[in-house]
């Protein structure tokens, strides 16, 4: 790849897996776009590993949180930390059973495409819409029990279709619950450390397996995404402390209307074709 393209998937990477306007989407469009050639799924599982170390680095304390109650957990006692990490290991799970059932059943290519990732910008933007919009501001994290987990939990299994966004989704079913921005933020970049972890070391030991090796790029393209995220991090628990989603909104809005108009040349002699 080339140093331009590295620093572009790294910056892209970073900023939308954390902002609620789906990275899978955003990583698919970046060669229909430009003309690259796919960078490759190694690359996508390194730039992952960059946004997985932001989330632990920024959350240290939600992390240590839950590395004590893993292991309290383990040794069966109940508290505050160990049912923390009884809730997110269980919200994991819907994830991961729907993840092995695309890529047992072939579908997981089949979703890779961008008409696909036009309408669900547009219908999960309308979504987190209502969701931030009417959902009640009453809960914090210390609310959270193992029924509002799991729903959370099976929203972020439809992120494995692209154009979702795993953070909108999760955020989404959060505000629906009537938990508070901040706090519908935090536990969503919470559930989603097992479950990028997991799909990460995952694909690395079916790659180890076949032989092939990480390359040079792709550990750029980690170690530039890890600063993109923490940038994305910290605008995004900014933006929720202060004011709504409604402007990561008005941006899916407007990339579905754009890819839309694009694959359907509603505007052939402005827009280039994407059908």
């Amino acid at each position: 790849m080339s140093i331009e393209q590295i620093i572009i998937l790294a910056i892209v990477q970073g900023l939308t897996e954390f902002l609620p306007i789906s990275s899978s989407g955003h990583l698919i469009l970046i060669p229909a776009f430009t003309g690259w050639p796919d960078q490759g799924i190694i690359t996508d599982i390194m730039v992952h590993v960059g946004s997985l170390f932001a989330v632990l680095v920024y959350f240290w304390r939600d992390v240590v949180r839950l590395f004590w109650g893993g292991l309290d957990l383990l040794r069966l006692r109940m508290n505050d930390n160990s049912r923390l990490a009884l809730y997110i290991l269980l919200a994991t799970i819907p994830a991961v059973a729907f993840g092995l059932y695309l890529k047992s059943s072939g579908m997981q290519e089949q979703l890779r495409s961008v008409e696909i990732i036009a309408w669900n910008s547009i219908i999960f933007g309308i979504i987190l819409y209502i969701a931030d919009r009417f959902g009640s501001r009453l809960k914090n994290m210390d609310a959270m029990t193992l029924h509002p987990a799991l729903i959370i939990g099976f929203a972020q299994a439809m992120a494995l279709i692209p154009g979702t966004s795993r953070s909108g989704i999760t955020i989404s079913a959060a505000r629906f619950l009537g938990f508070e921005r901040a706090e519908a933020a935090r536990f969503s970049f919470l559930l989603g450390i097992p479950a990028i972890a997991g799909a990460g070391i995952l694909e690395l030991g079916n790659l180890a397996g076949s032989g092939e090796t990480i390359s040079t790029d792709a550990l750029w393209a980690a170690f530039l995404t890890f600063f993109a995220a923490i940038a994305a991090i910290w605008i995004l628990m900014a933006v929720v402390r202060r004011t709504s989603f409604l402007i990561f909104v008005i941006y899916r809005l407007a990339l579905g209307l754009l890819l839309l108009a694009m694959i359907y040349g509603w505007f052939p002699d402005v827009l280039p074709s994407l059908g």
